[in-house]
């Protein structure tokens, strides 16, 4: 690995490798940095003997420039710490390193400026593939900027997967967000719930908008609506679900409550646990709640939060798949992962214990 110098030790370098093998540094280059290009067989072995008896390492960046790609696969997502985005990054991180690649997680805390940047990045370090694993943008021009980032990395050889929807251009892992929004929601009608309160996400998030466009199809259905003042949007987080139901609760008397919250990600939900605590109403006696996506949070919740249960892991999992295998038959791939309710000790028939809150429709 080291020869010695005036100056003392000093590193093999592929040009004292080419030099001893009697070749020239470009071949030296392919045969040892995994080029497309091949060498034959018996120049190959002389340069692969003199690396041995010299000690050589290969560097890394430079077998990644001549391969066009790396043993490195990028995942994009919102924020590492939350639960649901830490277990998607758990199941990428286990089907990579099953694939033998490193995985390389980014949070972009919803930025698209940030994610642009961070593909580009993922571009110049020839990435083996990007997975998409934060929520898509809603707005055109970002949409179209992120598109165009990510077809210049696909010029060069790159694969992109995404978990969720993020157009019709990429292998794409589906959960069944509107359906699931959908089930829980009869779920709480089943309950006779009817004066029911939505906490969801911000515009900008694809995935926000198709939770709620499932809750809000259902209650049509119903013949039901959703007040105004009940209706709020937050940042999907523990603080996000705290302000949010205050302002719900802020905004009428104590009879003019909700008799159900429910907050389309857990750990918004895990919010609205917290906030209605520290005001003395209780769960569900008074107010039921439920969130969206299990997390495994959700379960040591007091009380276990009802929720509609996403297969986290595997849709890390199912995404690198996608990525890695190409795409099928010549188009597009998409893979439907379903999404069902659980109904948990935070959820209770209208009017269950306590002072009993009005059930009818505002």
């Amino acid at each position: 690995m080291v020869r010695q110098g005036e100056g003392g030790p000093v590193a093999v370098t592929l040009g004292d490798v080419a030099r001893h093998a009697g070749v020239s540094l470009a071949t030296a280059s392919r045969v040892l940095n995994g080029s497309t290009r091949t060498v034959t067989g018996d120049l190959a072995a002389k340069v692969k003997a003199s690396a041995e008896t010299l000690g050589y390492l290969p560097n890394a960046p430079a077998q990644a420039l001549a391969r066009a790609t790396g043993a490195t696969l990028g995942v994009l997502l919102h924020d590492v710490a939350d639960p649901y985005f830490g277990a998607i990054a758990r199941g990428v991180g286990d089907a990579a390193a099953k694939a033998g690649l490193l995985s390389l997680v980014i949070s972009t805390d919803g930025d698209p400026e940030r994610e642009l940047h961070a593909i580009r990045m993922l571009h110049a370090q020839r990435v083996r593939a990007i997975v998409l694993a934060g929520s898509a943008y809603s707005d055109p021009e970002t949409g179209r900027r992120i598109d165009q980032a990510l077809a210049a990395y696909r010029a060069q050889g790159g694969a992109v997967a995404a978990i969720t929807d993020h157009g019709p251009a990429y292998d794409t892992v589906l959960p069944a967000n509107r359906q699931g929004a959908a089930k829980l929601t009869r779920a709480l009608l089943a309950l006779g719930h009817r004066r029911i309160a939505v906490i969801t996400g911000p515009e900008r998030m694809r995935v926000a908008e198709e939770r709620l466009g499932g809750v809000l199809d259902t209650l049509a259905a119903a013949g039901l609506a959703v007040p105004e003042r009940w209706l709020q949007r937050a940042e999907f987080s523990r603080d996000g679900g705290r302000a949010a139901i205050g302002r719900i609760l802020d905004a009428g008397a104590a009879d003019e409550r909700p008799t159900a919250v429910l907050a389309l990600s857990d750990i918004c939900a895990a919010g609205v646990l917290a906030e209605l605590r520290d005001r003395g109403i209780g769960v569900p006696d008074q107010v039921s709640v439920a969130g969206f996506d299990d997390i495994p949070l959700a379960t040591d919740l007091a009380p276990a939060l009802s929720t509609v249960r996403l297969p986290l892991l595997r849709m890390g999992e199912e995404a690198v798949r996608l990525a890695l295998t190409g795409q099928g038959n010549g188009g597009v791939r998409r893979v439907e992962l379903a999404a069902e309710p659980v109904l948990r000790a935070s959820t209770g028939p209208c009017g269950a214990g306590g002072p009993t809150p009005r059930c009818a429709n505002p």
